[in-house]
């Protein structure tokens, strides 16, 4: 079967050892199920950087080599056997692969699938030709079933939204494109996860894309108080202009002042009935839960380390009927919340493209470290 050329973001080692280099590859044809996906663009996510930022053994989902990318948008350029959600020449917005066919998927629970670790995370065939490396000739790709950090990727069918009705230039195809992970994350979180209403008081701990788009989901939902809590004075004046009725910068706390009494003193003495998490900072995750409201809702988000271990007094946290919820993906299904996003954009809702900034890709270290840094709140690389 003949392969197509391109280039990928081949990660053999961390990015703090260098790891990450841009490569030529080859790229083997669609199998059943799958599509092969001419990239014009992918945002890069904290989740990308965790993942390519672990030595091998670190955690199961970490090995090298790999090429990762999971916000991904392009043109279909051929799809095999059995493909029906798009055909050759139509954009595509990616997202995250699902099983299509557990109880959970069924259930229309897709981002909590059943077999979600091994589609998104596991050992994969391979996908690259790696000509230039005799000791690793091929790089599994698949990551979040689809590996966008590439000009040519194969993409599994269940990570493929069909755009064709939705974009009307490869400009806001590029744009859009992470929709499927940070933007539906923290949008679905407070829409799909907590169901968060205009009686809702909401705040959200951390003011990257993740945040942001919690944000622009609570004035979506007309949530009569939103909180958005972060360090970075720019993050905090653009959450104000996407809904955010009350900031709080953690970096001009005075003495005694804690984040949990900072919190009430905008939540009416009593707490959010909605916070979402999405640093992964344990001691934020501590707060929240001390500052929650009776009967409110605490939404897990970002990824904390993986031996942190939260402590909870059982009693306290049945008296005070707390909810503690773990969100992966907003708990939306792509195919049906990719396009609402969309629509809301184009009725100027929901301004994603006042966190954006495209950069090309071979600019890739600049944009984890802007991301980092908070001078680009959702850098998109661009393959063309």
């Amino acid at each position: 079967m003949s392969s197509s050329n391109g280039k990928a973001i081949i990660c053999r080692d961390t990015l703090a050892n260098g790891g990450w280099k841009l490569e030529d590859v080859s790229v083997r044809q669609p199998g059943e199920g799958e599509l092969l996906v001419e990239m014009v663009a992918s945002g890069v996510c904290h989740t990308d950087v965790l993942i390519g930022g672990l030595p091998n053994g670190a955690a199961p989902i970490a090995f090298y080599p790999r090429v990762l990318g999971h916000e991904g948008s392009g043109y279909v350029r051929s799809v095999g056997p059995g493909v029906t959600v798009a055909k050759a020449g139509d954009p595509v917005l990616l997202s995250f692969a699902s099983c299509e066919s557990c109880a959970i998927c069924l259930a229309s629970q897709h981002s909590h699938c059943v077999y979600a670790n091994e589609l998104n995370f596991g050992p994969q065939p391979p996908t690259f030709g790696a000509p230039n490396d005799a000791a690793n000739p091929s790089v599994p790709g698949a990551f979040f079933g689809q590996s966008s950090f590439a000009s040519l990727s194969i993409v599994r069918q269940s990570s493929v939204v069909n755009a064709s009705s939705l974009v009307s230039s490869k400009a806001e195809l590029q744009l859009l494109a992470p929709l499927g992970c940070g933007v539906q994350t923290g949008a679905g979180t407070i829409i799909n996860a907590a169901n968060a209403q205009p009686r809702d008081i909401v705040c959200v701990l951390g003011l990257g894309g993740v945040g942001l788009s919690a944000i622009m989901g609570a004035k979506i939902q007309g949530c009569r108080r939103i909180i958005g809590v972060d360090r970075v004075a720019s993050r905090l004046e653009l959450a104000k202009a996407m809904g955010a009725t009350h900031v709080i910068d953690t970096s001009k706390f005075g003495e005694g002042e804690t984040l949990a009494s900072a919190v009430r003193a905008v939540s009416e003495d009593l707490g959010p009935t909605v916070t979402v998490d999405t640093t992964g900072v344990p001691a934020l995750i501590k707060a929240m839960v001390e500052f929650s409201r009776n009967r409110g809702k605490i939404l897990q988000v970002g990824s904390a380390p993986f031996d942190f271990k939260l402590e909870l007094s059982v009693f306290d946290f049945m008296v005070r009927g707390l909810q503690y919820i773990g969100a992966v993906e907003g708990q939306a299904h792509p195919p049906e919340f990719v396009p609402k996003m969309v629509r809301w954009y184009k009725e100027g809702k929901f301004p994603v493209d006042k966190m954006m900034k495209l950069m090309p890709a071979e600019e890739f270290e600049k944009a984890v470290k802007e991301m980092h840094d908070g001078t680009t709140i959702k850098p998109i690389l661009t393959w063309s």
